[in-house]
């Protein structure tokens, strides 16, 4: 009788969802006003972003390409919105000492060809200052269109997020070894819960009290947290710079 139970409870039980850029679930349409969608040419791939300045998205340093079109006001990236904007990528300026092999310094600024149109579907992200402290224990959120799980081939159409923990330096010192540096990355996501951005999702931000703090960097091919975010404080003076030497070029 009672294995008779617990078979009719399992068939009852809702069934688990394989992904949901693992561990999360999908994003309240147009709740991550910042949010862009990459999407890179040679070589073809997608990335994340996200709008900090009318005409300026931060991403992953490894997300450049020959051609970059961003779209912002998008929850699903297959259908054409009509609260979507797409701009194409002006300039693209990857930090001058980003490191490939040691993925170090991931991180970049992509000017738009024109300002963005902020409304109400549309706006950017607050950037740390530069007294930010982020906590081993803090919840923070991260969203994107990537893979939905392990085995999927491609990412999602709808935008998707999840909450996760910024952990201790050790937990990725361990897991990385050289490729970790806790003064320009930071290690998120529990490594007991199945709970993590993936591939498609790098170049987002990872948002903590409304703030970016982090941005999508790489982690395991399985997908196993802890994962490695570029730590945006460490940065604040070459963005500000950037976006300011930038701004006065493109004016005529």
């Amino acid at each position: 009788m009672q294995l008779l139970l617990l078979l009719v409870a399992f068939l009852l039980a809702p069934k688990v969802e394989a992904g949901k850029i693992i561990g999360g679930h999908e994003a309240k349409p147009h709740s991550h006003l910042f949010m862009a969608f990459l999407q890179i040419q040679n070589p073809n791939k997608t990335c994340g972003g996200f709008l900090v300045h009318e005409d300026f998205v931060p991403t992953a340093a490894h997300c450049k390409g020959s051609s970059i079109r961003v779209i912002l006001g998008a929850h699903n990236i297959k259908e054409q919105e009509r609260t979507q904007q797409v701009i194409p990528v002006r300039k693209t300026i990857r930090h001058p000492d980003y490191n490939p092999k040691y993925i170090f310094k991931d991180i970049m600024l992509l000017q738009l060809e024109k300002k963005a149109h902020l409304t109400a579907h549309i706006s950017p992200l607050r950037l740390p200052k530069r007294s930010a402290q982020v906590w081993p224990g803090m919840v923070c959120n991260v969203a994107g269109w990537g893979r939905l799980s392990v085995n999927s081939t491609s990412g999602a159409w709808k935008l998707h997020e999840v909450e996760l923990e910024v952990q201790r330096n050790k937990q990725c010192i361990s897991c990385y070894k050289k490729l970790y540096n806790g003064t320009i990355q930071m290690c998120v996501g529990n490594p007991k819960k199945k709970k993590s951005s993936f591939k498609g999702d790098s170049g987002g931000p990872l948002v903590c009290n409304n703030v970016a703090q982090g941005i999508v960097s790489f982690g395991k091919a399985d997908g196993e947290p802890p994962r490695v975010y570029t730590r945006i404080s460490s940065f604040l003076h070459w963005i500000e710079r950037t976006i300011r030497c930038f701004s006065l070029q493109g004016q005529d």
